[in-house]
């Protein structure tokens, strides 16, 4: 994301406040700060752009030949670095594609062979395999992943949900009644071992309970020909 677009979204944030959105700027040094600098990168894992952003990995994916780490598309345009530390001196890989808005995801291609990247989510502590991707259904039990608040259970409450976000609205969301705070965006939502969405937005945090908000994933993995799984 460029400085202005990041300054953009920070100042646009009030207006948005019966959204709540949940920024893409996050402190380095969360409360959970296990994950991709200690050698593989996981669904639920903070990375930081090559400008100093941090966002969240959703899942891991692949095309039989590299791998890929999926996100939502607000955290950076195609072009944009990432990096395991926020001193940013491990490189992960690089934004190859970006949705945002009508869809809200990105893809990053990873680059780093000297980390790995498996069909796992960080379960703050812990990780889960991740075996398949399905479709969200209405009352599904679903857990969220995230650097800032860790590893939170709900159910989808509601399908189809549209959000206006500054940059334009975004379609074919769900939404979970589990909360979430700055820096959790992009963390997965799992079903068991099926991967399921990556948080793009919610309301509420974590003391008090709140409400979170989902690309579905099934669509963004078949346009960019992805698998789970592996």
């Amino acid at each position: 994301m460029s400085a202005a677009r990041a300054v953009r979204k920070a100042i646009l944030a009030p207006l948005l406040a019966c959204l709540a959105l949940l920024a893409v700027v996050a402190a380095p040094g969360a409360a959970h700060a296990e994950g991709a600098a200690a050698g593989a990168v996981r669904g639920g894992d903070g990375v930081f752009s090559d400008a100093g952003t941090r966002c969240t990995i959703g899942f891991n994916a692949t095309d039989g030949t590299r791998f890929y780490g999926l996100m939502p598309g607000y955290c950076g345009d195609v072009g944009t670095r990432w990096f395991a530390d926020a001193q940013r001196t491990v490189p992960v890989g690089e934004t190859v594609a970006a949705h945002f808005p009508g869809g809200n995801y990105a893809v990053i291609r990873y680059t780093n062979p000297d980390l790995t990247y498996p069909s796992e989510v960080n379960a703050y502590p812990g990780a889960v395999r991740i075996e398949r991707a399905v479709e969200p259904v209405a009352g599904m039990a679903v857990c969220r992943s995230g650097p800032t608040t860790g590893w939170h259970c709900g159910r989808i409450q509601q399908l189809n949900v549209s959000i206006n976000y500054p940059e334009g609205v975004v379609n074919g969301l769900f939404r979970a009644d589990i909360c979430a705070e700055p820096g959790d965006d992009g963390g997965p939502a799992v079903s068991g071992n099926a991967a399921v969405g990556i948080l793009v937005g919610g309301t509420g945090n974590c003391a008090s309970g709140g409400a979170t908000y989902y690309q579905p994933v099934v669509k963004p993995l078949s346009a960019m020909g992805l698998t789970v799984g592996y």
